[in-house]
């Protein structure tokens, strides 16, 4: 079998599904293997912290399974910004860690967080789980998906401004592997958002960006 067919046949074996109260525990270590210099802040989903997403948006929790292993996982909530592309923090927009910000009358579906385990990013977990997203988006007729991303290099590029940064990955002078596949995935970069959450390897920044649902249709 050739490594082409090999990958394939791999990425087929990764089942997106919604998350259940039973995934809670899996997910929390997921999350420490993912983001290991932020699980050492403290900053990871707590238990209570994912039953109450559950709880208040089930359609817009997303795991990824691999031969019955949870090796990925992303959380969401709809949101409705005061200003099309207003300056928040994470905590300006999901409220708090248990989602009290997400508005099933708002516009935007809001991504809060995509991990994915570290021994398994060439299976296309993180393509699945954005189009779970897209397609949660386009089902619910939504207008957009909007998140704050991290810039996981810029700490070693801190010489650069948070936006010379971002100029310099798009023209692929610095490797950044979060925003080159969100943009691969069809998301925009729309600004920089400073100050945004607690992250060492971003050294606080994100990336404000946009995905546009195609099949949005306004509501009369």
């Amino acid at each position: 079998m050739d490594k082409d067919t090999s990958i394939h046949t791999r990425h087929s074996h990764v089942i997106v599904r919604t998350m259940t109260k039973d995934d809670i525990p899996k997910v929390v270590e997921l999350q420490k293997v993912a983001f290991p210099a932020m699980a050492a802040e403290g900053v990871y989903w707590k238990p209570d912290q994912l039953s109450a997403h559950l709880e208040i948006f089930p359609e817009g929790q997303f795991v990824a399974e691999y031969h019955e292993k949870i090796i990925g996982s992303c959380s969401s909530l709809i949101v409705k910004l005061k200003s099309e592309y207003q300056e928040h923090t994470w905590k300006d927009a999901c409220g708090d860690s248990f989602f009290k910000n997400h508005d099933p009358n708002g516009d935007s579906l809001y991504g809060a967080d995509v991990s994915s385990h570290p021994d398994h990013r060439r299976l296309g977990v993180a393509t699945k789980l954005y189009d779970a997203r897209k397609a949660l988006a386009i089902r619910l007729n939504l207008r957009r998906i909007i998140a704050g991303a991290r810039l996981i290099n810029y700490c070693e590029n801190a010489q650069l401004s948070p936006l010379e940064y971002v100029h310099k990955v798009k023209r692929h002078e610095i490797k950044e592997p979060v925003l080159s596949f969100q943009i691969r995935n069809g998301f925009k970069f729309i600004k920089i958002l400073p100050n945004y959450m607690k992250d060492p390897r971003s050294l606080n920044n994100a990336t404000f960006i946009e995905w546009k649902n195609p099949h949005f249709v306004e509501k009369q």
